[in-house]
């Protein structure tokens, strides 16, 4: 792949747009086509970005004939959609969760086999977060003890009631992985004073590195409130903090009182932009379809979250803890 690529974005909501923005812009690829399910809607976000709309899916693949399709659907919306694109072959990113149900992630990856299928956790993308990775490769936490993920704001309403726990938090779920090592237990306890789902949720882990740590996710807090997002690591030689996933990052090493921190500079607009980190994923994304590659993150860490997510359902609904 050489020329330019042709990308299709199915979804023209409010985080779709972002899909559109980037690959409108970008001087690698061409927009050809917005597919959503309303035509007015579909049509004025295609006539903003370029693109030609359709709401006939099958259509749009047989007319565009794209290289990448991107899908930013309702977050209880992705089975039925993702499952037609699968089947034809088309490389795929697609918004997590990836699915609700882990019949229907098994399914997915299951006919998807090995071809290109990308899952957009973009938390990993930000400056704070990359720079915490390259930390901790290096050695300088130490060995890990223990970590905490919290994550809290408006309520994002849906007909699950684990909408928090499985469409938000499994950015929680990812990071920690990412940046720690696999979870092998989870003991759960949940909250339901709200608005009747389970929309607060605190969450007690075991590393397989032994290891500990901790999740809070809520949909009963504010993003207006300073470090809604904080992620804090700790280790035998030094601790680590990340504020508001692209705000700042701090690192501290055991026994020295001087902390050093990271903060986007004057000039330095990109980085502190959230939705920039989807433009560093697909930066990467798009060097590994050229390539021939695997996506640098694969689908199947969305499966992953969301067997993190049933097992911590099941914690609460046993009392028990649960080993993965």
């Amino acid at each position: 792949m050489t020329d330019k690529l042709r990308v299709a974005v199915v979804g023209a909501g409010g985080w779709g747009e972002q899909h559109a923005r980037i690959f409108s812009g970008r001087q690698d690829t061409t927009l050809v086509a917005i597919a959503g399910r309303t035509p007015e809607r579909t049509r004025t976000r295609a006539e903003r970005y370029g693109a030609t709309p359709y709401t006939d899916l099958d259509l749009m693949l047989q007319r565009e004939k794209p290289d990448l399709v991107t899908v930013c659907l309702p977050n209880e919306g992705h089975f039925d959609v993702t499952l037609r694109l699968v089947r034809t072959g088309v490389p795929l990113l697609v918004e997590k969760p990836l699915v609700f149900d882990l019949t229907e992630a098994d399914t997915l990856l299951a006919e998807a086999g090995d071809q290109f299928f990308a899952i957009n956790f973009n938390h990993r993308y930000a400056e704070p977060v990359q720079r915490a990775k390259a930390l901790i490769d290096a050695g300088e936490l130490g060995e890990p003890v223990f970590a905490t993920w919290r994550f809290g704001g408006e309520a994002n309403y849906g007909n699950s009631p684990h909408a928090n726990l499985i469409e938000t938090q499994c950015h929680g779920f990812d990071m920690l992985e990412h940046l720690v090592g696999p979870i092998a237990s989870v003991s759960a306890h949940l909250a339901d004073k709200t608005y009747g789902a389970f929309s607060t949720i605190a969450l007690a882990l075991d590393f397989e590195n032994r290891a500990v740590g901790t999740m809070l996710g809520s949909y009963d807090s504010s993003y207006a409130y300073p470090d809604s997002q904080r992620v804090e690591i700790n280790g035998t030689e030094g601790r680590l903090v990340i504020h508001d996933t692209v705000r700042a990052l701090t690192f501290s090493r055991a026994g020295d009182d001087v902390e050093r921190r990271w903060h986007s500079g004057y000039f330095d607009d990109e980085a502190r932009y959230f939705a920039g980190t989807f433009d560093r994923h697909v930066d990467a994304v798009l060097d590994a379809l050229r390539a021939g590659e695997q996506p640098p993150v694969h689908a199947e860490a969305g499966r992953r979250a969301l067997l993190l997510a049933h097992a911590t359902i099941e914690s609460h609904e046993t009392g028990c803890r649960v080993s993965l």
